[in-house]
């Protein structure tokens, strides 16, 4: 996924104009008398001979926005400096000065401007110096910034002007697949340019973020175009547009808009100067697929297993155990479209989370506080075996004892604090057996790897290779295919990992 909105070369677009006309097939109402035949249902309006009107009213409200950087560079990443012979390892960094562009849309006649957070950030750990707002007018204005929210990513400008032509935005619930939108921005620098399309889909998740349900549609966006609006036929904003989807980093007619129904209340909250706050249950969490669903003995893949349960925070204290697999939350089901912490953080701290959950086979319903979402900063810390350690192999030590398990082709020894010290995370801090060698055969072999920590085996933990052993052998005991263990990889966090036995 790509966000359209740094420059990097100019593009020249053309094409012959064709007029826009939507009818029905001469044979529809033919076709809507034959018994069983599918019918097309007559348009609600038909699609307009020009969108000119309404773009002459509604360009004027949006922007070009261009940040100047202050970017550190490596002497070795320096051709210059290379070519004629300067610098070496030790070289101080130099600093350059770069631009990105982007678009805007502004939302009150006073100066507040809506735009993309990555549009106003900084790359490769610069420093912003300054933003330049530059209205359809061509005048320009210095921004300075009200509110940034890289979650969402949405950010809040303000300029010192009066009598701004502004947009207002619409209600992104009631779209459809299927209407027609137009975007509206500055792709490439090359001034406002106005593309027109159909929503594709809608709530499309592209793993940018916890929070995207993004509105796809195939109106041209390219670099340039981000935070730019996408409006309706009513001439609101229904979406900000985001990212596209492109091999070449050009429009390929897959792009994305943060929906105005998302965005409207943080965007309103910035300019109260109000702090943005998500719900958080203190969880790390992963999809049940069908792997996962077959360890665990579950009729359908369906919801999330819980991972780690952070010690203090909100799921914690309702009683949220490792391997609860949540199914719903207040009754909304947990999916692809809408997972677990997305479900929680539209919800207000301090509200009850009703979350359903399966554990061991059976239903339970555990009522939740909702506790307050850290920062991203914040966050960051919470990963396991997150610091330190050495980035080479850390293979472990073999202090001598070994458990063989023939069901699974894996091998694994006590985690011992010389292994722990190895593999660079604090002794004591995380309790399990560590993978020695794995039967490259075997299902184990494309899942786990030499270092990797497991903790648990069917939600049981397991601290010792017999612990393991026993484990393994009850599993199969039962009749199950595969047993599912808890991993942790150092510095890339803890997953669940289905592991089918051998034949």
């Amino acid at each position: 996924m790509r966000y359209a909105y740094a420059i990097t070369t100019a593009m020249l677009l053309g094409g012959a104009a064709t007029s826009l006309a939507l009818q029905l097939p001469a044979n529809a109402q033919t076709a809507q008398n034959e018994p069983g035949a599918i019918a097309a249902a007559a348009p609600r309006a038909g699609a307009p001979m020009s969108f000119a009107d309404m773009v002459a009213k509604l360009q004027p409200a949006v922007v070009n926005i261009s940040t100047k950087q202050k970017v550190q560079i490596s002497q070795q990443d320096n051709p210059l400096s290379q070519l004629f012979g300067g610098g070496d390892d030790n070289s101080a960094p130099i600093t350059r000065e770069g631009q990105s562009l982007g678009s805007g849309f502004v939302i009150s006649p006073d100066g507040y401007i809506v735009t993309n957070a990555h549009v106003i950030t900084a790359a490769n750990r610069g420093k912003v110096e300054s933003i330049t707002v530059t209205l359809f007018n061509r005048k320009e204005y210095t921004a300075r910034v009200i509110g940034s929210d890289t979650s969402s990513d949405l950010a809040l400008l303000k300029v010192d002007a009066t009598n701004l032509p502004f947009v207002k935005f619409g209600d992104s619930s009631r779209a459809r697949v299927g209407d027609w939108v137009i975007a509206i921005g500055e792709p490439f620098g090359l001034g406002g340019t106005v593309t027109a399309g159909i929503i594709s889909a809608l709530n499309r998740v592209t793993g940018a973020g916890a929070y995207d349900r993004f509105i796809q549609t195939d109106a041209a966006i390219n670099k340039g175009n981000s935070g730019g609006p996408m409006f309706d036929m009513n001439g609101n904003v229904i979406g900000i547009n985001s990212q596209i989807y492109s091999p070449s980093e050009g429009s390929v007619g897959i792009g994305f808009a943060i929906p105005a129904e998302a965005a409207k209340p943080i965007i309103e909250t910035m300019m109260k100067g109000g702090k943005i706050q998500r719900g958080y249950l203190g969880v790390s969490r992963q999809p049940v697929d069908d792997d996962i669903a077959s360890s665990l003995g579950i009729p359908k893949d369906r919801g999330e297993i819980i991972g780690k349960v952070e010690p203090g925070q909100a799921a914690d204290k309702a009683g949220v155990k490792q391997g609860d697999v949540v199914v719903a939350v207040n009754g909304q089901e947990v999916n692809s479209q809408q997972n677990l912490s997305y479900l929680v953080a539209n919800m207000a701290p301090g509200s009850i989370a009703r979350l359903d959950v399966i554990r061991d086979g059976k239903p339970l319903r555990l009522n939740v506080t909702v506790g307050t979402r850290p920062s991203e900063e914040e966050l960051a810390g919470l990963v396991p075996g997150g610091g330190g350690g050495d980035d080479g192999d850390n293979t472990p030590d073999t202090p001598g004892v070994r458990a063989a398990s023939d069901l699974l082709g894996v091998q694994v020894t006590p985690l011992t604090p010389g292994i722990a010290n190895n593999l660079g995370i604090q002794p004591g801090s995380i309790s399990g057996v560590v993978v020695l060698g794995v039967d490259q055969s075997s299902d184990a072999g494309s899942k786990l790897q030499r270092g990797d920590i497991i903790s648990a085996v069917n939600r049981a933990p397991v601290a010792t290779p017999a612990q393991f052993d026993a484990q393994i052998k009850a599993a199969k005991a039962a009749g199950r295919p595969s047993v599912l263990l808890y991993v942790t990889r150092v510095r890339q966090g803890s997953i669940y990992v289905p592991i089918k036995f051998k034949n």
